[in-house]
């Protein structure tokens, strides 16, 4: 028997221990690790790698020189638990915010009431890179714009939860959350049955469902493909996965031709009309006859059958107007405008860099500052500033002083953590969790877990697999 008892986290928030001792979610387990010996608790998490090296579960790095690397996915064995307290606020908040951005999409890219009343700024709208004009007034089935969201939540110091990012274009690392969740099961199966978790493991059914109930053709079963980019881009691993759980084809662009503005996929049996693209491939890339002409990644013609309404595309086209993290800060002022709701989740304190006394602020404050690329995502395109050095600053000042609509600052937050089991020991590493949002003709469901990913770097307070981060099963207490 071992005792497994870390340092308390002195500046916020740790998920498993207070001052008073374990939290009482993690008795039980806490109990079972400690009645094994370090050298079986070395064989679990062993054996946990073995599994994710020989089932090929990777993710792709991308190098200066725009090659992929391909990684196997760190994991932690150690579970992360959420109350079913807890569960309740991040579940209805979610419900909430997605609510609100779709009602959003819907306005901006129709009627765009939002912005003649003043709430949100023309300019903010009219600058952005992933404001389409080309699908404005695009009716789309039951006005349903994300079908899928991938929410970044934070656990601040007091142990409150905050929204960092919406991801509402491709959001990635749903097959992790699965998987991650079958290798809990085998590594600690007596553990997990003793434990009153909650499922996840019909998220692909429900994802199914939902891409089904948007087929243009009322026949009993349309078709379904997954489109992904190939195999050079970082979530191929996760095209693959999520084809293969929804058995539906996954398919390249070279795959499909457009006919008389329908889209068909290419069979040995000769050309098969495509109803709904579940597409992982970004919007610039989906038709080189509208974006990118030199994209080979697309379709020609795709979305000329997109605006007939001849095929579904999922999520639709645009919704990076909605995720622009200088247009994050106007979610909750959203949620007043379209619901006459008050916010569940609070926001992150954003400061917009266009804005010249904010831009001062954090001029004065950089090294309390996390100032981000409003474009960017897998956390490239940021500076911490209390991580940077003076000439990183400095360089990080001339380029916002360049181009303030690029960039927004946030204050740095310590992140809850989580003990880890890292060379014999419970360490604690900072977390944050991305619960998956699926929404459908018949409303919103929330998959009860999410993936949750630890910055494995002591002190480092980046979680994002791209930036060398692992993850660990999230489980939600019935």
């Amino acid at each position: 028997m071992i005792k497994l008892t870390p340092e308390l986290n002195p500046k916020g928030w740790d998920e498993m221990f207070s001052k008073d001792g374990v939290r009482e979610p993690y008795r039980q387990v806490l109990q079972t690790l400690e009645s094994l010996n370090l050298a079986k608790l070395n064989q679990k998490q062993k054996q946990a790698s073995d599994i994710f090296m020989n089932q090929g579960i990777t993710f792709t790095v991308y190098s200066d020189d725009n090659e992929g690397i391909e990684r196997i996915f760190p994991f932690d064995i150690i579970p992360r638990i959420i109350t079913q307290k807890d569960w309740l606020e991040i579940e209805t908040g979610i419900a909430q915010r997605l609510k609100a951005l779709n009602l959003f999409l819907e306005d901006v890219y129709n009627d765009q009431n939002i912005i003649k009343d003043g709430i949100v700024p023309a300019a903010l709208i009219a600058s952005c890179p992933h404001y389409l004009p080309e699908v404005h007034g695009i009716k789309l089935p039951h006005n349903i714009h994300v079908h899928i969201a991938g929410i970044d939540l934070i656990r601040g110091a007091e142990g409150e939860f905050y929204v960092l990012e919406d991801n509402l274009r491709c959001p990635s690392g749903v097959s992790y959350m699965l998987e991650n969740r079958e290798i809990t099961k085998r590594v600690f199966p007596e553990m997990f049955k003793s434990n009153n978790v909650s499922m996840v493991a019909n998220y692909p059914m429900i994802f199914h469902n939902i891409l089904i109930s948007l087929s243009p053709r009322a026949i009993p079963n349309p078709n379904v493909v997954l489109l992904t980019p190939g195999v050079y881009n970082s979530a191929y691993y996760e095209h693959t996965f999520l084809a293969r759980q929804m058995g539906v084809p996954l398919v390249e662009g070279r795959d499909l031709i457009v006919n008389n503005n329908k889209v068909y996929m290419k069979t040995t049996s000769g050309l098969q009309q495509v109803d709904v693209i579940y597409r992982r491939l970004d919007d610039e890339y989906l038709d080189p006859l509208v974006f990118k002409p030199d994209s080979t990644l697309g379709v020609p013609g795709l979305i000329s059958a997109y605006k007939l309404g001849n095929v579904a595309l999922v999520n639709a086209v645009g919704n990076g107007v909605a995720d622009d993290k200088a247009v994050y800060a106007y979610v909750p002022d959203m949620i007043k405008y379209y619901m006459n709701e008050e916010p569940i989740l609070k926001n992150v304190p954003t400061y917009q860099m266009e804005n010249k006394d904010e831009r001062e602020h954090v001029f004065a404050n950089m090294e309390n500052m996390v100032i981000k690329e409003t474009n960017q995502s897998g956390g490239y395109g940021m500076v911490m500033g209390n991580k940077a050095t003076q000439e990183e600053l400095d360089t990080a000042k001339i380029a916002i002083a360049a181009n303030p609509r690029n960039f927004i600052a946030q204050p740095i937050i310590q992140l809850s953590t989580v003990p880890c089991f890292i060379d014999g020991e419970l360490k604690l590493r900072h977390v944050d969790l991305r619960p998956y949002a699926l929404c459908g003709p018949k409303g919103i469901e929330i998959v009860p877990g999410g993936l949750t990913r630890v910055a494995l770097t002591e002190g480092s307070l980046v979680v994002n697999s791209s930036q060398g981060g692992g993850s660990k099963d999230t489980w939600i207490m019935k």
